[in-house]
């Protein structure tokens, strides 16, 4: 698979080596470094992290461990992020969806970003270890390893099970909040690290559904890209069963009661009429503003938060 690489700085910005007096503004470089960790992907990791946490303490864990996960969260994840955008600029310049990152705008240079991403890296695990325990510390970086080399260098641009496998980066916060209290792991946060494992692909394929035309441009094989509407429906509704199903064993082993259970079956049951309809809508060839993908793919945000806010709340109410 060829993919053309273009220069990541566009005509008519700025760089390092111009006079600084034409530079950016501080404060819009601040903001650029910021984007580059992707606040809002963050925002929906700490939502599987912390609440683990109130799990593995069946009650309130004490805040400041929590506030040091939560950071050394961010930063791991952050560099993970920065280091995708890294190795993904030249893709990055010729999708739509993605042509206002920093790198593409010349904000931050290609030998900023890498620097700053292999940073943020050291320091998350640094931080993890000592103030919180090293079991974290070497699941914050695998999961960020992971990421960076097994999702984005290689199977991204190779597979449309990229999504698939590459999502098991996104599954480790829940490892990370349980281990965190815990320093050890169970099979409670194995299970939550199941559904979402399960949940990735319904999420995403959803969105790749919207901005396939984007994928294709650059050749990656996103399922979207190489199968039909109704082929990746299909799939949607598969993985979205099983996840139902996996989110459901947490009751019967001991770990939750009826408060979680009630949230999982709502939730649950509103998903899957959700990826049906999806299903039958492409079943029936409709395209366009008609296909309606995008319901599943803001539904499974919803979804993710709901769950895990039950698990936070349920040991309250046992």
């Amino acid at each position: 698979m060829c993919v053309t690489a273009v220069e990541s700085r566009p005509a008519g910005v700025l760089g390092a080596s111009e006079s600084p007096s034409h530079r950016p503004p501080i404060g819009a470089r601040v903001k650029a470094f910021v984007a580059l960790t992707k606040p809002r992907i963050i925002e929906l990791l700490l939502i599987t992290t912390v609440p683990v946490m109130f799990l593995a303490q069946r009650g309130v864990p004490d805040m400041t461990l929590v506030l040091l996960t939560c950071v050394g969260g961010y930063l791991s994840a952050g560099g993970a992020n920065a280091l995708n955008m890294y190795i993904d600029r030249d893709i990055d310049a010729l999708m739509d969806r993605t042509s206002q990152r920093p790198l593409v705008t010349g904000m931050v240079s290609p030998r900023e970003c890498l620097a700053f991403g292999v940073t943020l890296a050291v320091v998350s695990t640094l931080l993890f270890g000592l103030t919180v325990n090293w079991l974290s510390a070497w699941l914050s970086l695998g999961a960020l390893l992971f990421y960076v080399v097994v999702y984005t260098m290689i199977l991204k641009r190779r597979t449309s099970q990229n999504i698939v496998w590459g999502g098991i980066a996104g599954c480790m916060p829940v490892l990370i909040g349980w281990s965190a209290v815990t320093d050890s792991l169970s099979w409670a946060p194995l299970i939550l690290f199941l559904v979402i494992f399960f949940w990735t692909p319904p999420h995403y394929w959803p969105l790749s559904m919207k901005v396939k035309e984007d994928y294709a441009r650059v050749g990656v094989p996103m399922l979207p890209v190489i199968a039909s509407n109704k082929v990746v429906a299909k799939q949607i509704v598969i993985y979205s069963w099983v996840m139902v199903v996996v989110s459901l064993l947490l009751t019967p082993l001991g770990y939750t009661g009826w408060f979680y259970t009630a949230v999982a079956l709502a939730a649950g049951g509103w998903w899957l009429w959700e990826a049906h309809a999806l299903q039958n809508r492409a079943k029936s060839e409709v395209t366009g503003g008609k296909l309606k993908e995008m319901r599943l793919f803001h539904w499974s945000i919803t979804y993710v938060s709901l769950l895990f806010v039950a698990v936070a709340v349920d040991p309250f109410l046992r």
